[in-house]
Formats: C-alpha cells, structure tokens, sequence
C-alpha cells in the first residue's frame, strides 16, 4: 500500500468541559502545563520599538529634507505593519495546553487567547504517546487511542517534543502498572 493510499488516523473528538470536571477523583499522577517559548519579552518589544521608531523617523526626515517627502509615509506605515505584526505574535504566544493523567483517564485541555477551552479526554490504559512525521526533522507530538489521535504541544522544539513524550509514556506505564499489577 503507498502512502498516498494510506487513510489519515481519525481525530479524537473534543469534549465538554462539564464532562472533564471532577475527573480527578484518584489523584493526579501526572500533571504539566506546556506554554510556547517566547524569546522577547515586554521590554525587549519596546527597546525594538523604540529603535525601529527613531531609526525611521531620522531616515524620513533626510528624505523629507532631500525633497522626497511621500517616502516619510511609508516609514511610518512600515513601523506600523511592525507593530501588528509583534501583537498578533504575542497574541498567540498566550496559548498553553494541561496534560493531567489520573488512575482511569488522560485529560489534555488546550487553552486559546480568545478564552476558549478546548478538551479531549482519552483512557489512560489504551492512550499511547507517539512522535509522528511532521516537517522533515521535526515530529509531532500526538496521543493515540482506539484508531484516533490528536496532534498537541505543536509550539514545543523537537527536543522538547521528544523529552515530553518520554515523559508522558513513562507515566502512562507507571500508572497501568499500578492497575494491573
């Protein structure tokens, strides 16, 4: 069978959030929030902000003075255009997902910037952690059970991805080892 032919792996279907409350009735065995590296924090943005701004400005004065004064225009559009592009990144670096594992289920939320609250809870006897091909030299990160999966952590490095899913699978271990013993 060629790839091409090869069926994409159902996703796992989201639940409520009513239905992953009070889950956690034996006791958390494996808990993590996995938040996206951002190298530049707030004062980085403006120390960037306030060069890009300063370095534009002299430029369209020296071309304001030279007589081509439209170009002043554009040096501001272009601090502008910066500056969006900066919010949104920042916008989306306010994702983060949970991974929480307790005696009978896996529960993996992931929180958007817009408030949502997005859940998927699997079992945590057939739940297996995979890295699968994602861009060359860069695996996802995914959880599988009963023929579905779901693709998480996305914003981690490959390392990260790696050490996270050696983690993860050493507590699914663990905690069915301790049922089934």
């Amino acid at each position: 069978m060629s790839i091409a032919e090869t069926a994409a792996p159902e996703i796992i279907p989201e639940i409520s959030a009513s239905s992953a409350a009070g889950r956690t009735a034996g006791g958390l065995h494996f808990d993590a929030v996995l938040y996206p590296h951002r190298s530049m924090g707030p004062r980085g943005f403006m120390t960037v902000m306030t060069c890009l701004t300063v370095f534009s400005f002299v430029a369209g004065l020296l071309f304001f003075s030279l007589g081509a004064w439209p170009v002043l225009g554009f040096f501001g559009l272009d601090i502008i255009l910066i500056y969006l592009a900066f919010r949104v990144n920042f916008r989306t670096g306010r994702i983060y997902e949970t991974v929480q594992l307790d005696d009978a289920s896996l529960l993996i939320r992931r929180f958007l910037p817009d408030g949502r609250i997005l859940s998927w809870n699997l079992q945590a006897y057939w739940a297996q952690v995979e890295l699968v091909a994602g861009a060359p030299g860069a695996p996802l990160l995914a959880v599988r059970s009963h023929g579905k999966h779901l693709v998480f952590g996305k914003f981690l490095t490959p390392e990260e991805r790696q050490e996270f899913a050696a983690a993860l699978r050493q507590a699914l271990t663990r905690n069915r080892n301790r049922q089934y013993a």
